[in-house]
């Protein structure tokens, strides 16, 4: 027991260390600020009170610390496994520039959004209690910011199955929201965690849709997989469209956002040579990169399936190297979206090259 624990330890230590220079850099200082809100005073001087925020005080440097501070271990917890996921899932396609400006952006918007919220809140109730009482700090809105980002990069990526319908990628940070409500309601949340998380939501998504600079020079992305509608269910996505688009337009119109077209879709009977395959917020050399990974993890597979059918298949006293043993086809799900239909998925099937010309097509 105590040599398979210390074995752990040891997996652990070494996954951390096998992460980039960025994800551990944020890690580390969220231990340090953790740490430090066992000072309170000391905590009090890095998190953002609204009532500090503004003249005569203004505490402007806690828009940039306040992310760091975390009063509770669960929520250090958490904030530790959104960090790994963006350094494995999100880093690899984005870099570690472009991961450390979108944590950066989002949490500056989350406390500018989040501040500006409870500062209106007091001037409708004119309670001082908003401006000295209410504490804004964590990294709730970062952990909003990528459920957006895995939302856009496999939206329709399948989670589970319900009565309901598929629930995918798409449905996450709604579904998060709802629950951060659900359990400030019944008072295991401060409310300041269900306001950052929405805050940290619509600030990621301006990043991603309009502002986000990619390999190839374009900006955002203007995708109809990843429409702000689309964070919502389909018999919602009227509704909402009816409250956004007013605003989108008015943005337009001021000069606030650009008006990318959308090209013209292509017929369905062009050759297949003729159809190209886009993923919205990807750029090819994304694109590449992640086909690299799948024919990586193809590649493993294959020859654990070819090794353990050749000690299994053959007798002791046979000669394993006179039978080579087909190794199964390997299919891989890549969600991939083209011009006509934005919301398909493309099934990858790799077989082995002794299965090739059985599956050509004529």
């Amino acid at each position: 027991m105590d040599g398979s624990s210390r074995s752990s330890r040891i997996q652990g230590i070494r996954g951390f260390f096998q992460f980039e220079a960025s994800v551990k850099f944020i890690c580390l200082i969220i231990i340090f600020g953790y740490c430090l809100s066992y000072f309170e005073t000391v905590a009090d001087a890095l998190i953002v009170t609204p009532g500090y925020f503004l003249p005569p005080e203004m505490q402007i440097w806690t828009a940039f610390t306040f992310c760091f501070v975390e009063r509770h271990l669960w929520e250090v917890l958490v904030d530790f496994a959104t960090v790994a996921l963006c350094g494995k899932l999100i880093e690899p396609l984005w870099g570690s520039l472009e991961m450390m400006t979108y944590f950066a952006v989002t949490n500056f918007g989350v406390v500018i959004l989040t501040t500006t919220y409870y500062l209106f809140l007091y001037a409708c109730t004119k309670n001082p209690l908003i401006l000295f009482e209410v504490h804004i700090y964590g990294l709730a809105g970062y952990i909003a910011a990528v459920c957006v980002a895995v939302h856009q990069i496999m939206p329709d990526h399948l989670i589970a199955r319900t009565p309901m319908g598929n629930f995918t990628n798409r449905n996450i940070p709604l579904t998060l929201f709802l629950v951060a409500v659900l359990l400030w309601l019944l008072g295991l949340l401060e409310g300041r965690y269900p306001t950052m998380f929405l805050a940290g939501i619509i600030t990621s998504w301006i990043y991603l849709r309009f502002i986000q600079r990619h390999r190839n020079g374009s900006r955002g992305d203007y995708s109809e997989n990843f429409a702000f509608v689309r964070f919502f269910p389909n018999v919602l996505q009227p509704i909402v469209s009816v409250v956004v688009n007013p605003i989108y337009y008015m943005c337009r119109r001021l000069g606030v956002i650009r008006h990318v077209p959308v090209p013209p879709a292509t017929s369905n009977t062009l050759p297949l040579s003729s159809v190209s395959i886009s993923m919205g917020g990807v750029d090819p050399y994304d694109m590449e990169r992640r086909r690299q990974i799948a024919l990586k993890a193809l590649n493993e597979r294959l020859s654990k399936a070819t090794d353990s059918s050749r000690s299994k298949a053959l007798p002791k006293s046979f000669p394993q190297s006179t039978i080579k043993s087909p190794s199964p086809a390997v299919s891989i799900n890549i969600p991939t979206t083209t011009s006509s239909s934005p919301s398909q998925e493309s099934l990858l099937k790799f077989t082995p090259d002794n299965e090739q010309n059985k599956n050509q097509l004529p």
